[in-house]
């Protein structure tokens, strides 16, 4: 039974927390409006991993060197500054899409071998800006590690804080998979690509200002 209740509180603090307004939502929306579903949904999986490796290192304890090292704490939020940063300037250059034109017409065959090489990323490119994304932020180990600290005791089994692990993984998936497919349906989408470049204009700009204050935060924020 105790098992079950800390489950639980692992899933309802995973669901506000993966909810929270953040990069990595401000990334799955600038992939899946400015490239394709595919793009957001790679991006939500690259996501995923990021927390795998969160899980990983805050499981075996290395978090808590991480927490406590003010050096290699500092490299990681520069980093993770720095490549939010990164993201949103080139968001900021985003140049205006043509809306999308239904399947079968002239238009669409003309326009699909070019518009689609141009506008979209491959899966590799979408997997790896969701997974920097959510790896080079710091905040996220302090995350996993208030959490794990009040829920895994040093007699839990390592199967019991694997499930755990796994289940902040799968809401990540589940969460941000979710928010790809909806944003991207064509008669969202739609509405949204005749201002796509000033929506990702502004995206880029939350990006940078993420950016900047994750590098100006303090260590115990």
């Amino acid at each position: 039974m105790s098992f079950f209740a800390d489950w639980l509180t692992v899933l309802a603090i995973g669901c506000l927390a993966v909810m929270a307004p953040g990069p990595n939502l401000a990334m799955t929306l600038r992939n899946s409006l400015s490239y394709s579903r595919q793009s957001g949904i790679y991006t939500a999986v690259g996501l995923a991993a990021g927390n795998c490796v969160h899980v990983t290192y805050c499981l075996v304890g290395i978090g808590v060197i991480i927490s406590e090292s003010i050096l290699l704490f500092s490299a990681i939020k520069w980093l993770g500054a720095a490549y939010l940063i990164y993201v949103g300037i080139k968001s900021l250059q985003a140049q205006r899409h043509k809306p999308i034109v239904p399947k079968g017409s002239a238009t669409q065959n003309a326009q699909h071998s070019s518009s689609q090489q141009t506008h979209d990323l491959t899966r590799f490119a979408s997997i790896r800006i969701g997974f920097l994304t959510n790896l080079l932020n710091p905040k996220v180990t302090l995350f996993f590690l208030a959490l794990f600290t009040q829920i895994i005791q040093p007699t839990t089994p390592l199967f019991t804080q694997a499930i755990y692990g796994l289940t902040m993984v799968a809401l990540e998936f589940i969460w941000f998979a979710l928010v790809a497919i909806v944003i991207s349906q064509r008669s969202i989408k739609n509405r949204f690509l005749a201002i796509s470049h000033w929506t990702e204009r502004i995206t880029g700009a939350v990006l940078i200002a993420l950016g900047l204050r994750l590098a100006v935060s303090q260590q115990n924020t």
